[in-house]
């Protein structure tokens, strides 16, 4: 039993910070309904961004996260502008493949500049952990998912509380209509975009202290964020938490009690699964973006 709740708190650990690497997806795919496959590159880039600046100033890497955001917001800032913007007004559809290209060339300005060994941040609480009773939680785990959970709760209050996230979600229900109460559409798209980017900042901070990455890396982790997204229903926003939950719970079930080589191949079996029994996702068509954000 100890090992069953042992492994339980490690999986939703997990998907509290896959939680947060999906949600900027969500974000963009539920307002914008474009698949941007250069999210988990960018949560790679500040990743490399986050170990870069931990190695030269020691700085806590999860803090270094939160810096990098705003970086991080304008390089959605720019990629909105420069790729998807000028794409969509040629073929909306072709901004998947834009994004897939953005992607790659991403990977390969990383490895230029970082090189392709592996890296990562270990801050001094690396290898610490917290005891409560029998039970272990491991401290960098802990801070990174009680960070994690923090920016989301921070993002679900600026899209309900603030004049932009009105904007934004006025724009998701109805683009004509908001334009018309004189709502800057493309404006409010841009800012959209670069929030969604923007929370890969902290995303990418927590990949570097929790996980060895090379530049390739995105490739598997876009994975990882396909299945959340898929499992909650795209678009949605609460399903991006319920699925990031049974991601990372399965991931953990499956290396405690069957091989951890077995568990890379989760994500792409619950995908499977999922959209052989409900393709519309757990949540998907009663929790969507644009019905939740109207």
């Amino acid at each position: 039993m100890l090992l069953l709740v042992q492994t339980l708190v490690l999986g939703l650990l997990a998907g509290g910070v896959y939680a947060l690497m999906s949600s900027g997806f969500t974000l963009i795919f539920g307002v914008m309904k474009v698949l941007n496959l250069a999210h988990a590159a960018t949560i790679v880039l500040a990743a490399f961004l986050t170990w870069w600046v931990w190695r030269r100033t020691g700085l806590d890497p999860l803090l270094v996260g939160v810096l990098v955001c705003p970086l991080m917001y304008g390089v959605g800032w720019l990629l909105y502008r420069g790729v998807v913007a000028r794409v969509q007004r040629i073929d909306h559809e072709l901004t998947l493949v834009a994004s897939f290209g953005v992607a790659t060339a991403l990977g390969g300005v990383m490895a230029l500049v970082w090189g392709t060994d592996a890296k990562a941040a270990t801050p001094s609480y690396f290898n610490g952990s917290f005891r409560i009773g029998e039970l272990v939680v491991p401290t960098a785990q802990l801070y990174a998912c009680a960070g994690a959970v923090v920016l989301l709760l921070g993002l679900y209050g600026l899209l309900r509380g603030t004049f932009v996230g009105k904007a934004i979600r006025a724009c998701s229900a109805d683009r004509d209509g908001a334009a018309l109460v004189g709502i800057d559409v493309e404006r409010t798209m841009t800012r959209m975009f670069a929030i969604g980017v923007a929370t890969t900042g902290f995303a990418g901070a927590a990949l570097s202290v929790l996980y060895q990455f090379v530049p390739d890396s995105h490739f598997a982790w876009i994975g990882r964020v396909l299945c959340v997204v898929i499992l909650g229903g795209l678009g949605s926003f609460a399903g991006a938490g319920l699925g990031a939950a049974i991601l990372g719970v399965s991931e953990a079930l499956t290396a405690s009690y069957m091989d951890t080589r077995w568990a890379t191949t989760v994500p792409y079996l619950l995908i499977v699964a999922l959209l052989l029994v409900r393709p519309q996702g757990l949540l998907g068509g009663r929790g969507r973006m644009d019905g939740a954000l109207a």
